[in-house]
Formats: C-alpha cells, structure tokens, sequence
C-alpha cells in the first residue's frame, strides 16, 4: 500500500540489536495519521466478490466438489457480500462447481439480503411453514456428480436437515481447506481495510492511555475506550480492560478492579471496518513501573520482536511460535505453555474474523504465504501479580513482515 509509512523494529533491546540488523521494513502510522487508512478504505467491490466465486470454483473443479453449502457468517459475507446472523431461520449460500450461487432465505428477508448480495445469484425464498433444507437439497441436485462440501463452521442442524431431505445422496466433506485457500491470502482491498480498522483502533487506546485517572474502574475505562473507537468510525468494537492481578489472566477475572498508583493496565481492543478486523494489545502502569515490571515488559517486547524476525515466507507458522517460547524459557520461564510464562499462542491470523487460521502455535505447520494477516502477543503471565501483552498485526510481504501498528517503544511510551 501507498499511503504507509515504512520503518524499521523500534525500540530494540541491546541483546537484540545484531538481531535485528537487516531485519524487513515494517509499518508505523503517526497519531496525526491515525483515520487516514479508514477514510480512504472502500468496501470490497462485486468485482472481487465475484473473483473469489471463480477462484472457489476453480478449487472445486480440482477436487471434484459439486458445491459448497455456506450459511451466514463470514464466510458467506466474503464470497457473496450477504452481512447476515445465524438465528433458527436458515439464510445459506449454495455455490456450485460451476454456473450461478443458489441463496436461500426466508421470504420476508428476501429485500434484506439483496441489500447486500455482492454477486449474480438466484435467490430462492421459503416461507415459515416450508423448509429451507428442501430448497437447498434441491439445488445440490441439479449439480453434476461429486460430493457436497460444506464450510466448515456451519451449524450441525443445517447438514443433518439437508441429509435428511428425500432422495439426497450425496457424500458430505469438509470445505475447510477449500475456504482456508481463499480467505488466508488478503487482496490489496483487504489489506487496506485491516490497516484502517488497525488505525482506528490504536487512536482509541491513546486516547484511553492519555485519560486514565486514579481511581477508575475497568468497566469506565471499556465505555472511554469504545465510546472512541465509535467515535473514529470503527464498527463492532470489543474490548477487555484488565487491571492489576487481573492482567495475569489473559481473558480477565470478574474481581473488581480499579487504578491506583502502580497498577498494571492492559486494554486489549479491536472493531471493524467495513468487515475487516483488529486486535491490538498494550499495557502500561500507572505511575512509576517497578523494576519486575519494566523487566518483563521488556522480555515481552523483544518476544514481539522475535516473532516478526522469524517470520519468512515458506516457514511453517508455528516455528515462530517455537522461537518466542526458546527465548522465553532460556530466561525461566515456564516451558510448554505453562505458568508463568505464556500459556497461550504467539498470535492468530486474523481478517473479516477476529481469529483465523493458520495459528502461530508450534503444532501449525502451515507454510508462511505472501499475504497472510496475523496477530503478534507473545504475553507474559505471572498469576497473584500481573500479565504484560503487547498486541500488533501485521501481513507478510516479499521482504517480510510488514506491521499496521508500530510496535509499543518502551513501558513509559506504550504507544
């Protein structure tokens, strides 16, 4: 992308240093542009809609896959643009091997999902007292021989209906892969969209960090926080702010909390923009950071780091998952996921979801593509005392790692 500004790793411990030498440009945006990536971001046109249709049937083709059965989520909203919930009353795509997708919907939604159908198809309504499953077994009917794949987080109900429908006999398969080899790769669209949902996001934690008082709670710092990030047009904000102890646990605790002088902040923050994901994390202390504080902020941060020197295209994802944890347990921290130390991965892919495969964890053996998007929070734990996460998403280039955030320079300047 045009409109980025390219830098080197900031704030590199000395250990790190000789490390780093030669290590790939990455990303950093300045506060004054934080918004400009969101306002020039435009939704996914029909035309990239209508590529990624070819591009599946394409892999159909080759498999030998009749069709693949999509109900709403994001992988409906990906091929078809149809923005729809899951709910008792089957909305679902059939996108066959070859020829127009085949939507199904109840009647009284039908104005609604043309809204945002993004694609030419032949949009089949049924009414409450017929069946959806009928409607869809008899579109798999029509199709050549071959089994029918199915996306991989529809509902059980939906399959077992549709296999249970008169004369249906087809083999049902997984169409995990299928989906995976379309979605893991971010067109440039897509990456335009992360980076400014990723700008939104860090102005949010900013402000947060610029207008935390003594004495606030966790649940007055979440309303400062996604009351901004609506504010900078950022949709579906989630957000966890963890205080104290409570940072110790990477998803938080329900013990009350509030900030004092020393207290450890961690906000873990992301919305969407026009579909498309962020996740970012940082943590700081209010007031003066103790020594063990600064200590394993800054193990976190060279964690962060490490990640992003290993990642190359071809490598399997989860080695840098393995090169994090060797770092980490070389200073004592706990092994294999324990505690204290990092009991969760290094990072997720992520893009219309929050979470998405392929996983920074050392059991993933997918290869580094150019074009994958992932999560970087290799965090620290320590239980009865606090957690340090930085949080950072970045895409994969031909030179490497290319960052939507800049890193969080030291524990005194954390964003």
């Amino acid at each position: 992308m045009t409109h980025v500004t390219r830098r080197n790793f900031l704030g590199l411990t000395a250990a790190g240093a000789a490390l780093a030498a030669g290590v790939p440009a990455t990303v950093a945006r300045s506060a004054a542009e934080s918004g400009t990536a969101a306002a020039q971001a435009a939704p996914i046109t029909a035309a990239e809609h209508a590529a990624r249709i070819a591009k599946l049937q394409s892999l159909m083709q080759r498999d030998k896959v009749a069709a693949m059965l999509v109900e709403a989520g994001s992988s409906l909203e990906y091929f078809t643009g149809i923005r729809w919930w899951r709910s008792e009353r089957t909305t679902a795509a059939l996108i066959p091997a070859s020829g127009q997708t085949v939507v199904v919907t109840p009647f009284f939604e039908r104005p609604s999902i043309r809204e945002s159908l993004k694609i030419d198809a032949d949009v089949r309504p049924w009414h409450e007292d017929q069946s959806p499953f009928a409607l869809i077994a008899d579109a798999v009917r029509g199709q050549p021989s071959g089994p029918l794949a199915i996306e991989w987080s529809t509902r059980y109900f939906i399959i077992d209906h549709v296999r249970g429908m008169q004369g249906f006999s087809r083999d049902i398969v997984s169409g995990e892969a299928l989906v995976n080899a379309c979605r893991m790769i971010k067109s440039p669209a897509e990456l335009a969209l992360l980076q400014g949902s990723n700008d939104i996001t860090i102005a949010a934690i900013r402000h947060v960090h610029d207008n935390v008082k003594s004495g606030m709670t966790a649940p007055e710092i979440k309303v400062l926080l996604e009351g901004k990030i609506g504010q900078l047009g950022g949709a579906e904000p989630f957000s966890l702010v963890l205080l104290n102890d409570a940072s110790a646990y990477p998803h938080g605790s329900e013990h009350p909390q509030s900030v004092r002088d020393g207290s450890v902040i961690l906000v873990d923050t992301g919305c969407k923009l026009n579909g498309y994901s962020s996740d970012i994390s940082r943590t700081w202390v209010f007031g003066t950071p103790s020594k063990r504080q600064r200590e394993v902020w800054d193990t976190v941060k060279r964690g962060q780091e490490i990640a992003l020197e290993t990642a190359k295209a071809g490598v399997p994802v989860g080695d840098v998952d393995v090169a994090v944890r060797k770092y980490y347990e070389g200073l004592g921290w706990a092994k294999d996921y324990g505690l204290p130390g990092t009991s969760h991965r290094t990072g997720h892919g992520i893009g219309m979801d929050g979470h998405e495969p392929p996983n920074l964890m050392r059991a993933d053996r997918t290869p580094f593509q150019v074009g994958m998007c992932f999560s970087d929070e290799p965090g620290i734990y320590i239980p009865g005392e606090f957690g340090i996460r930085m949080e950072d998403c970045w895409t994969l280039t031909e030179q490497g790692p290319k960052l939507f955030t800049g890193l969080a320079k030291s524990i005194d300047e954390p964003i």
